[in-house]
């Protein structure tokens, strides 16, 4: 008999997976649902590593992802069988890659197997949440609709990721630009005119003496600096793979005044709509706490996730639980406590990560604002005492020859 793999939640919304023996795809999906699991993926044991290799690289990426699930979502919604709309969508792409992976899904659907279990043959691509979200889809009969609310999240999610990046790319370009010209000064310029003051003998002023041995530091030593600080860095990242050293950095990371809100706000605003989603796709709340907590970029703030999901799992309602997790802010849970009392918990909790995604906008856009400024001014006053420590020298050559 043949033997499948298969990747499953429990009804604990935990994470499950094994070897299952049936004598098809079909027969072995009955057998997990009659266990009370809910399959992912499930794919032949001899196929696992040909289907593996066959998309090492992404296909999509964020954007054509999107773009790609809506344009799914259009034509499931408007009556098109599943097959079809995806021999459709193969039919239009002009990239390779993504016309073999759209015939391959197509493969496998036509073979029997669920949209979802064919989605997890490519899990670079389809995340959990999203096979999630598609699965609950193809059990509710609603795929269509479904896919639409997945597009959307998806789309908002990369309009926030957008703007935040928009927000901060002028001042890391001043910033990258204002190292490199105050490196050149400082290595190239000021040694050249200092040159001709040093071989005066005469005692040269305090801030051209301290510019002279910044410059000499820096010439002589800057690369032993350089490795230092690319040293550190992968000391850190070796570092952050342990689980207890992450969680301590990312707590540290929330608790800066500026960048550590902004961190709270963006993953505060991930995991509601991410619960959003998966609640109004009808995935059971235990099931889309697990899936959206794995969606948190910030090891501590899913640490707290994972124990609101353990409070719940217990009989305590989600307000209540995310109300004890201060690195939440207080919006979301009481969203959460709406939501419940009103019966209404998606539709809450999708208001919740709209307000949260509009105040992370805000904030970036205040803390570029006041960056840049500051930026321009800490420039300003650099090249101003370099440019003193060079005239410094020469007014006192001109008292000296009066």
């Amino acid at each position: 008999m043949p033997a499948f793999k298969y990747e499953a939640l429990t009804d604990a919304g935990r994470n499950a997976s094994g070897l299952v023996e049936a004598d098809n795809p079909r027969a072995a999906r009955a057998q997990l649902r009659a266990q009370g699991l809910v399959p992912l993926a499930v794919q032949p044991v001899a196929q696992q590593a040909t289907q593996a290799s066959r998309f090492t690289r992404r296909v999509f990426s964020a954007t054509t992802q999107a773009v790609w699930t809506r344009q799914l979502a259009g034509l499931v919604a408007s009556g098109l069988p599943l097959e079809r709309a995806l021999s459709a969508l193969a039919a239009e792409s002009e990239v390779p890659s993504q016309r073999e992976l759209l015939a391959h899904l197509k493969a496998e659907v036509n073979a029997g197997a669920p949209f979802a279990q064919a989605l997890g043959s490519a899990p670079r691509e389809f995340d959990p949440v999203y096979r999630a979200v598609v699965a609950a889809g193809e059990q509710s009969g609603a795929l269509g609709e479904v896919l639409e609310r997945l597009a959307d999240d998806l789309e908002q999610r990369q309009e926030l990721r957008a703007k935040l990046i928009g927000a901060i790319a002028y001042p890391i370009i001043v910033s990258i630009i204002s190292v490199f010209i105050i490196i050149f000064l400082m290595t190239y310029v000021v040694p050249q005119i200092a040159t001709v003051f040093t071989s005066s003998k005469r005692a040269l002023p305090l801030l051209t003496v301290i510019m002279l041995g910044i410059s000499d530091f820096i010439r002589h030593w800057g690369w032993l600096a350089l490795l230092g600080l690319a040293g550190g860095g992968v000391m850190l990242r070796l570092a952050l793979r342990g689980e207890a050293f992450r969680q301590r950095f990312d707590a540290a990371w929330l608790r800066l005044p500026l960048v550590g809100r902004l961190a709270r706000g963006y993953n505060a605003a991930r995991f509601a709509g991410t619960l959003a989603m998966l609640a109004g796709a009808g995935v059971p709340i235990l099931k889309a706490l697990q899936a959206a907590a794995e969606t948190l970029s910030n090891s501590a703030m899913r640490a707290d996730a994972l124990d609101a999901l353990a409070q719940v799992r217990e009989g305590a309602p989600l307000g209540a639980a995310l109300a004890g997790k201060p690195r939440f802010p207080g919006l979301l849970s009481m969203f959460a406590r709406l939501g419940e009392q009103t019966g209404q918990l998606a539709e809450m909790l999708g208001r919740a990560a709209r307000q949260l995604g509009t105040e992370v906008q805000r904030r970036a856009m205040t803390m570029a604002t006041l960056l840049e400024p500051l930026l321009i001014v800490g420039m300003g006053a650099i090249v101003l005492m370099i440019v003193l420590s060079v005239m410094l020298p020469i007014l006192q050559l001109n008292t000296f020859v009066k």
